[in-house]
C-alpha cells in the first residue's frame, strides 16, 4: 500500500498502481487483496477463511508529478518479483524512494525558460519572440518555486501566473524585443500546464476508470482555465487602462 501512495502521489496512472500492489502481494503469498484506487486515494482489503483479515484506506492529496520515484517504484515491483528483497527489506527502500530529491530550482528555472523558447518557435515564433518567452519562462518559474507553490493555492496560483507572463510579455513588446506576442505568450505559459496530468487522465478513461479519469481531468481542466483565465485579465487590464491593441 505504501508503494501504491508513492506512485499515486507522484502522477502515476491507476492502472500502474493497481499493478504494482497485486504483483508485491502475489509475490509474498497474499491472494486475496484487493485494492480499489481513485485519483485521491486507495482502499485495500484482504483476507479469507485462511487469512486474518485487514482493510485500509489512505488518502492522497492530488499533486504534482515525480516521475523518477514512479520508475524507482517500478523497477522495485520487478526486483522483488525476482525475489531481491525480503519483506523487511523494502521499508528501507520505500524510505529512500521518497527521499529521492527532485530537481534543484535552477534546473527547473532553466528548463522553464528553454522549454517557453521552444515552444515559442514551435507556435510560429521568430528568434525575437523565442528570446522573449525565454526570459518570460524563466520569470515565471522564479514566481512558481518561490511565491505560487508554497504560499498560493493552486487556482489562484495559476491565475496570477498567467498573468504574470502575459505582462512580462506586453513588456518587452513594447520594448520592441519579439514581434508576435500571441507565440510569446503561448510558450511562456506552457510549462503551468499539467501535461502528465491530463495525459493520465485520459489513459485512466481508457482503462475504465471513469472516476479517477474524470477527477483528474477536471484538476487539469481547472489548470487550463486560471491560466487563460489570468491571460484574459491581463489584456482586458491593458485595454480598460490605456484603450490600445495589441494584436
Amino acid at each position: 500500500m505504501r508503494a501504491g501512495h508513492i506512485l499515486l502521489e507522484n502522477g502515476a496512472e491507476i492502472s500502474r498502481v493497481e499493478e504494482t500492489i497485486d504483483r508485491i502481494c502475489r509475490h509474498y503469498g497474499i491472494e486475496s487483496e484487493n485494492a480499489f484506487v481513485l485519483s485521491n486515494g486507495i482502499f485495500m482489503t484482504m483476507g479469507n477463511h485462511r487469512e486474518e483479515y485487514f482493510a485500509r484506506v489512505q488518502h492522497i492529496p492530488v499533486s504534482g508529478a515525480h516521475l523518477n520515484r514512479v520508475a524507482a517504484v517500478n523497477q522495485l515491483s520487478r526486483e522483488i518479483e525476482e525475489g531481491k528483497y525480503r519483506a523487511e527489506e523494502l521499508e528501507k527502500c520505500l524510505d529512500d524512494i521518497e527521499a529521492m530529491p527532485g530537481k534543484r530550482q535552477a534546473v527547473q528555472i532553466l528548463a522553464s525558460a528553454v522549454g517557453s523558447g521552444t515552444f515559442c518557435y514551435l507556435f510560429g515564433g521568430d528568434l525575437s519572440d523565442c528570446g522573449a518567452a525565454f526570459l518570460s519562462g524563466l520569470l515565471l518559474y522564479v514566481y512558481v518555486l518561490n511565491i505560487s507553490a508554497p504560499r498560493l493555492s493552486k487556482l489562484v496560483g495559476n491565475i496570477l501566473g498567467g498573468a504574470l507572463v502575459t505582462l512580462i510579455c506586453m513588456v518587452l513588446y513594447h520594448l520592441h524585443f519579439g514581434s508576435h506576442i500571441s507565440s510569446m505568450i503561448i510558450g511562456s505559459v506552457i510549462p503551468m500546464v499539467p501535461g502528465v496530468a491530463f495525459t493520465n487522465a485520459i489513459r485512466d478513461i481508457a482503462d475504465g476508470d471513469y472516476i479517477a479519469g474524470s477527477v483528474r481531468m477536471l484538476d487539469a481542466m481547472l489548470v487550463f482555465l486560471a491560466i487563460a483565465l489570468g491571460v484574459g485579465l491581463m489584456f482586458t487590464l491593458y485595454h480598460r487602462i490605456t484603450g490600445g491593441i495589441l494584436l
